[in-house]
This record gives structure tokens, C-alpha cells and sequence, in this order.
């Protein structure tokens, strides 16, 4: 960890996407607060002090899950709490990539401070330290049924206790290695620790974080591709300028971006009465997305501010609590989910319009005239492919009956496994966003277009890995290298100083770390 990385005072507050952006990037800290301190060891104090009064807590004196009822005595209450750590490491799979374990770890830290979690400050310390030293506990991601990540937190807690692996100074290790050449020490999980370290959803929802910021990014590069498209295929502005006076706000914000950005290129309309609806109704298909994406990222920073343990600490009772559901966070994830299938299906048609030709005097299959090829025909296969892969993965999951626990923990929301789906979605409109971009830049030099602005921005970016569609030839890799390029952090640096769009780019900190 860099030493110069700056400081964010966490006190227990919800988080912002600025924040976990850098802490989950290593280029800053979280510090707590003096009252943040004193919040968490009178919380401590108060479970302290009703285990000395022989109160059964779950988890800290007792078993837990079916083994609720049995009770450790004083002296099983060491080997118990560090069993019960070493236990709930038994996730399976790929890992998480560090920045959501850093992240998770942060809202762990954070949502002990609020003062009801009940834990050690020690424990506190434990996992500043990691991030302070940049010992990043691998964490396979398959494990959770979304009812506090156990099998996804323990892997970290366990790491507190010195088994598994973790990243140190880029390299995977065992934790053992890795403490050794920090100079860390292992931790002794006092009564409550042990649950408090794993027993929250701090991984769904730092992963729920990210995969809904690269939805942002994704839509924030597609209504670019959509714009030149538009102006590709000479549609007309008159829906935009409407849709400011008639539309939500998110739906005018949207229509005022297309209709500013059309300023910058001025085509030529084509159209007659009427364009196509996925031509037309772009604000309301972008703007939709961007309010359930904004709703849901409303509902995960919350979560980041709010004890989802049990028990918890409410005065000087310890209490059990049924917080660790995270059903709010979810149902607003998949409802983005559906948000996100709708921005799919847009894409596809309008890439099927402009293939089909017809408009502008565009050729079928966008051939130029005079040229022996089969052309853009084929490769709509693929954007019907995406489109399909997208829509399939919208149907809800959280509903799903599952029962474990002897039957006293019969509710989940299954968060992990709705972030894991939704994150292959953005991959795949990721993916559309560069074929759009193909088949634009395709019409644009067909008719001798002159782009300007945002358009020219999407032209210059396809025409730098693909050249002008003469001759029939394998279009993979070019898809995909122009599907890197408009994800890049220099092209959204440039989209953002090109036509700025609040209502995503300063809500999501979509800006990269180096821009001004």
C-alpha cells in the first residue's frame, strides 16, 4: 500500500460510490472517528457484560444455526469461537478480484461503528490492518445463499486466524507468508467476534456496488453508440426535444443529452412522419435504466451504513434481529436486471434497422455498392445472441424456496449469486456497445458522413482497430478490441469532458482516478 494514499473518515454513516471506488482501488484508507471508537467498545461492553450475567447470545456462548440451543462453557469458548471462524471458510470457485474484498472489508469496519454490532475494537484494528498493509484474503465467490455471506466472509475472517491464502504486494500466498513479511499477527477471536467477522453481507454488497457502477459505465458508453447510430441512420430530434417537456426527469435529462450532442454533428433527417420505436423512444429505454440503476445504488450505499448483524446491541439489551436478509438490496438488483434486458433489446433492433438498410439509402447488409461481400448480415447472429443471453438472465431468483438449518433459517435472497448474473449482463451489452459501434461507423462512410462531437468520438475509436467493411473477413477480434477501447478509462474521461451527464457520471464517480 502506498503510503501517500489518503485517508476517509468512516463514523458509521453510509458510503458513497466515490469512496468505495477508492478505498476498493487501494488509494485510500479508511481512519474512524474518536466517536466511531467509543461507540463500538460501549457496544462491546454491554455484551461483555451480559455474558457475565450468564446471558445465552447466539453465536458468542451458543451455537449457531441448529446448534442454537447448545451452550460453550467459559472455558470451550476459545477453541469453540476459532472453530466457528475456520468453519465458515468453505466458499468454492473463482475468487472476488481484491478491490471488493477491500471493499467488503471496509463496510465491515464501517457498519461497526454505527455502535450495535457489539464486537472488539481489536477486531476493528484486525481488519484495518489488512487494508493498511494491503493483505488481501482471496475470497472464492461461490458459497452464499444471501442470508449474511458466511461462506464468502468467513474466508476473510478465517484469514484473521492464519488460514487460507491472500494477495501481498501482487502475489498469492498463504496468509501464514503473507502476515509474516507484513508483520501481522494472527487474532484471538474474543465471544462475538467470531460471528461479527463473517456473519454480515458485506460481500454482496460490495460486489452489488461494483457491478452496478460498470452498469453505469456500460449505459454511459452505450447511449454514445446510440447516438451515432441515430445520426448514422438521419433520425429525427423531434422525440428528444419532446420528451424534455413530457418525460420524467430521468427521461428528460436523457433526451437533452441526445439533443445536445446532436448540436455538435447536426445530420441530416431522413425521417418520415416517425422513426422506429428503439430509435425514438431512446430516452425513455436509457432513461428508465438510469433511474432503476440509481435506485438501486441508492439501496446498496444504505446497506452500507446499516448493522445487518445478529444480534445486535439496541441500548443495553442484546437483541436478536432478522437484519441479515438483504431482500431490499436484491429485489432492486434484479429489478435493474429487467432495466438492463429492456437497454438490450434497443440495441439489437437498432442494429438490426441499420444492417437491414433501406434508411439513408443504406445498403442491405450495409455491402457499398459495387462491392462482392456478404457483409453485416451474419454478425447480427452475435447481437441477437447477447441480446437472448441478456434477456434469460432477468427472470427473478430471489423468491426461490430453500431451507437449511434444521429448518429455522427458511429465508434468502440469494444477493451473491443475482450480482454473479447481472455482472454477465453488463459484460454482454458491454460486448453490443462495440458491435453497434461497427455497424455505425460502417453507415457513417457509406454515406459520407463527417461526425463530430460524441459521434466522432465512437467513429474514431471503430476505425482504429477496424477499417472500412470491403472485403469479406473475420470480424471477432475487432469487435472485441473496439469493445475494450469504448470501455476504457481515456474513453470515458472523454465522454464525460465531451457531454457531461450528471445524472451518472457524479452519482457513480464515473470519472477515472487521473481525470481533472
Amino acid at each position: 500500500m502506498n503510503a501517500q494514499n489518503s485517508s476517509i473518515m468512516f463514523t458509521g454513516k453510509p458510503l458513497s460510490f466515490d469512496i468505495l471506488s477508492r478505498v476498493g482501488s487501494g488509494r485510500a484508507l479508511p481512519a474512524v472517528t474518536q466517536a466511531g471508537i467509543e461507540r463500538v467498545e460501549r457496544a462491546y461492553g454491554v455484551v461483555q457484560d451480559r455474558l457475565a450475567e450468564g446471558m445465552s447470545i447466539y453465536g458468542a456462548n451458543t451455537g449457531v444455526g441448529a446448534m442454537k440451543d447448545i451452550e460453550w462453557t467459559p472455558e470451550a469458548l476459545e477453541e469453540f469461537n476459532l472453530g466457528l471462524v475456520r468453519a465458515h471458510h468453505f466458499g468454492t470457485g473463482d475468487a472476488f478480484p481484491v478491490e471488493i474484498v477491500r471493499n467488503a472489508i471496509a463496510i465491515r469496519i464501517n457498519t461497526a461503528l454505527t455502535g450495535r454490532v457489539g464486537c472488539s475494537m481489536a477486531l476493528i484494528e484486525a481488519f484495518m490492518a489488512l487494508l493498511a498493509h494491503d493483505v488481501i484474503p482471496i475470497v472464492r465467490r461461490t458459497g452464499s445463499i444471501g442470508c449474511a455471506d458466511i461462506g464468502l466472509m468467513g474466508q476473510i475472517s478465517a484469514a484473521l486466524t492464519g488460514v487460507g491464502d491472500a494477495i501481498y504486494q501482487g502475489q498469492r500466498m498463504p496468509v501464514t507468508e503473507a502476515f509474516e513479511k507484513a508483520g501481522l499477527s494472527t487474532l484471538r477471536m474474543e465471544p462475538r467476534d467470531a460471528l461479527a467477522s463473517f456473519s454480515l453481507n458485506a460481500i454482496g454488497y460490495a460486489s452489488a456496488a461494483e457491478s452496478i457502477r460498470k452498469a453505469a459505465l456500460a449505459v454511459r458508453v452505450l447511449l454514445a453508440t446510440g447516438l451515432a447510430t441515430a445520426g448514422a441512420m438521419g433520425a429525427a430530434i423531434a422525440p428528444w426535444r419532446s420528451v424534455v417537456e413530457v418525460g420524467t426527469e430521468a427521461h428528460a435529462e436523457i433526451g437533452s443529452w441526445l439533443w445536445r450532442a446532436f448540436d455538435d454533428w447536426q445530420w441530416s433527417s431522413t425521417t418520415h412522419v416517425q422513426d422506429p420505436l428503439s430509435i425514438r423512444m431512446m430516452p425513455q429505454v436509457f432513461g428508465t435504466a438510469i433511474e432503476s440503476l440509481t435506485i438501486a445504488g441508492n439501496t446498496i450505499l444504505a446497506a452500507t451504513g446499516r448493522t445487518d448483524d445478529n444480534p445486535v446491541v439496541i441500548g443495553n439489551e442484546v437483541l436478536t434481529s432478522g437484519g441479515s436478509l438483504p431482500l431490499d438490496v436484491t429485489i432492486y438488483m434484479q429489478a435493474a436486471q429487467i432495466a438492463i434486458a429492456h437497454v438490450a433489446r434497443n440495441i439489437y433492433n437498432r442494429c438490426v434497422i441499420m444492417a437491414n438498410g433501406g434508411r439513408r439509402g443504406l445498403p442491405v447488409n450495409l455491402v457499398p455498392h459495387g462491392t462482392v461481400a456478404t457483409g453485416f448480415g451474419p454478425i447480427l447472429k452475435l447481437a441477437g445472441d447477447l441480446f437472448v443471453r441478456t434477456h434469460s438472465l432477468s427472470s427473478p431468483i430471489s423468491p426461490q424456496a430453500l431451507v437449511v438449518a434444521g429448518g429455522i433459517e427458511d429465508e434468502a435472497a440469494f444477493l451473491p449469486l443475482v450480482v454473479e448474473r447481472f455482472e454477465r449482463q453488463v459484460r454482454a451489452i458491454r460486448r453490443m456497445a462495440g458491435l453497434e459501434a461497427l455497424l455505425a461507423a460502417q453507415a457513417m462512410d457509406i454515406s459520407g458522413d463527417a461526425p463530430r462531437g460524441v459521434a466522432n468520438l465512437v467513429y474514431a475509436i471503430v476505425r482504429s482497430h477496424s477499417a472500412l467493411y470491403l472485403k469479406d473477413r473475420p470480424l471477432s477480434s475487432e469487435v472485441e478490441q473496439i469493445e475494450e477501447e469504448l470501455g476504457s478509462d481515456a474513453t470515458m474521461a472523454a465522454l464525460i469532458e465531451l457531454a457531461p451527464l450528471g445524472l451518472l457520471d457524479d452519482f457513480f464517480a464515473l470519472a477515472p482516478p487521473d481525470a481533472p
